[in-house]
C-alpha cells in the first residue's frame, strides 16, 4: 500500500454523481500485472442562489408588483464570474405573473457531453407584494383596484 498525490482534470459541466476513470491508478495488479483503474465519484456542492438540472441553471428572482405589471429591465445573477461580475440584464415583460419562467439562452452550465454548448438559465419570477402602511399608498392601490376590476378567481367558479 502506498499513497501518492494525483492531479486530474474535471471537465466544465461535470455533474453530481458522475464517475471519472483514472486508468492505471488503482490497486496493483495480481502477480505483477498492470495496476487497475481508480474511479472518482463527483460530489458537487450546493449553492444558495442557484440550482441545477442537467445543463440548465435555475434561479428565483424577486420583482416588485409595479415592475411585474409595467415591465422593466433588472439585473439577475449568473454563474459567470467573468465579464461583469456574475450578472446580466433581463427584460421583464409587462404583465409578468408570479411563477412565470423567463429564459436566458446559453447562460447555464457548459456541457461536458457536447463541447462548445451551454445550457440555459431559467429565471423564475417571484412577485413581492408591498407592505402598505401609509394612507396615501392605500388610497392609490384602492384607485388601481377600481380601474382594474378583473377577478383572478373567476375561472375557478366558471363550471360550478
Amino acid at each position: 500500500t502506498k499513497r501518492e498525490p494525483l492531479e486530474f482534470r474535471i471537465k466544465a459541466g461535470t455533474r453530481d454523481g458522475q464517475r471519472i476513470r483514472l486508468a492505471g491508478k488503482g490497486n496493483a495488479g495480481m502477480n505483477g500485472g498492470p495496476a487497475g483503474d481508480l474511479f472518482l465519484i463527483i460530489k458537487a456542492g450546493t449553492q444558495p442562489v442557484f440550482s441545477r438540472n442537467g445543463d440548465d441553471i435555475y434561479v428565483t428572482v424577486p420583482v416588485t408588483m409595479t415592475e411585474a405589471a409595467l415591465g422593466t429591465k433588472i439585473d439577475v445573477p449568473t454563474i459567470d464570474t467573468h465579464n461583469g461580475g456574475g450578472r446580466t440584464q433581463l427584460k421583464i415583460p409587462p404583465g409578468t405573473q408570479a411563477g412565470q419562467k423567463l429564459r436566458l439562452r446559453e447562460k447555464g452550465v457548459q456541457s461536458a457531453a457536447r463541447e462548445g454548448t451551454r445550457g440555459d438559465q431559467i429565471v423564475e419570477v417571484k412577485v413581492v407584494v408591498p407592505k402598505v402602511q401609509d394612507e396615501r399608498s392605500k388610497e392609490i392601490l384602492r384607485e388601481l383596484a377600481k380601474l382594474n376590476p378583473e377577478d383572478p378567481r373567476e375561472e375557478l367558479f366558471k363550471d360550478l
